[in-house]
């Protein structure tokens, strides 16, 4: 029992030090894996728990009781009544949980569910950027549904059911194409073989202008300015979206991506051909989104889920509710 007290000591300062230089910023931290490898482990703890450990706890105990009681039949013999010691007391110290299986077999129901949860059906995220604006505002806390596209194994991404196919307008979490650890929150605007363009500060797909009604101005309340705001309908989402006449339409810093082939650039803005098994996706921020225009197109295996719902924002209550 005292070599599990050391082993479990060891393994609780790794998962300790891993979070701590993941807080730090001293590596590149993965939540995915480090929620899986606390299942596998709090697992294992909980199936030795009901195999071994507590079995052996159990036995230890009727011990105890059994020597009690032998005892207290001696005393009879002897026409002694009165017996010291509180053998209840006793078997409640033995079967107890001790530390190091309180912090890991206690701890697998919860950890399994969340894991459970949060790989399969919904996931929980923060907006923290205005890139979404006004659809989405930074704090938003929302709601990620794992198994519209698809179910996915968690870590690796694989996907293991095909799911519903994805649609021009919905809103899609994904792994960041340039670095894969971090999440994104665009709106998908091209689908596999469509041809989008983005000039002049207006969208077209397939050579088709999409649907735009101007709106009455956005008042931002973190900047105190307002913006020109549009209604746009993609497929059969409408949404509301920002745009500055002000801001130039050209892109400038698009990075070296894969497919950049498949984009030509000028001074009026952009046009793409979306490569199979890619999407194409926009902020509704226009002017104000670092997206598929800059670094590229996503591909399905970097797909995360459907967002839908905002479950809390703590500065605006009324921001609670689902969302286009």
């Amino acid at each position: 029992m005292q070599a599990m007290q050391y082993i479990t000591a060891a393994v609780l300062a790794a998962f300790v030090s891993y979070i701590g230089a993941w807080y730090m910023g001293a590596i590149e931290g993965n939540f995915a894996l480090l929620l899986l490898l606390a299942t596998v482990v709090t697992g294992a703890y909980w199936l030795a728990e009901r195999i071994v450990f507590l079995p052996q706890r159990r036995q230890a105990a009727q011990a105890i009781e059994d020597a009690a009681a032998q005892r207290r039949a001696e005393l009879d013999r002897m026409g002694i009544k009165k017996v010291d010691g509180d053998v209840a007391e006793a078997k409640g110290r033995i079967l107890m949980q001790p530390w190091w299986l309180d912090w890991t077999a206690g701890l697998f129901p919860v950890i399994a569910v969340v894991f459970l949860l949060r790989s399969f059906l919904f996931e929980p995220f923060k907006i923290p950027s205005g890139s979404m604006i006004p659809t989405l505002l930074v704090g938003d806390l929302i709601l990620v549904n794992k198994f519209t596209y698809g179910l996915r194994l968690p870590v690796i991404n694989t996907k293991i059911t095909q799911g519903n196919p994805v649609q021009r307008g919905d809103v899609m979490v994904f792994r960041y194409p340039p670095q894969p650890s971090m999440d994104y929150i665009k709106r998908v605007v091209g689908l596999p073989g469509d041809e989008v363009a983005y000039l002049d500060k207006r969208l077209t797909v397939n050579g088709q202008p999409v649907p735009t009604t101007a709106l009455p101005d956005f008042f931002e309340q973190d900047s105190m300015r307002y913006f020109r705001q549009f209604e746009e309908q993609l497929g059969t989402h409408k949404h509301r979206l920002l745009n500055s006449p002000e801001a130039p339409a050209f892109v400038q810093g698009a990075s070296n991506f894969k497919f950049r082939d498949q984009c030509r650039y000028s001074v009026e803005g952009v046009t793409c051909k979306v490569p199979e098994g890619h999407y194409f996706l926009m902020g509704d921020n226009r002017d104000n989104s670092l997206d598929s225009r800059y670094w590229g197109f996503v591909p399905d295996e970097n797909i995360v889920g459907k967002a839908f719902f905002v479950w809390m924002n703590f500065g605006n209550l009324k921001r609670i509710g689902s969302f286009n």
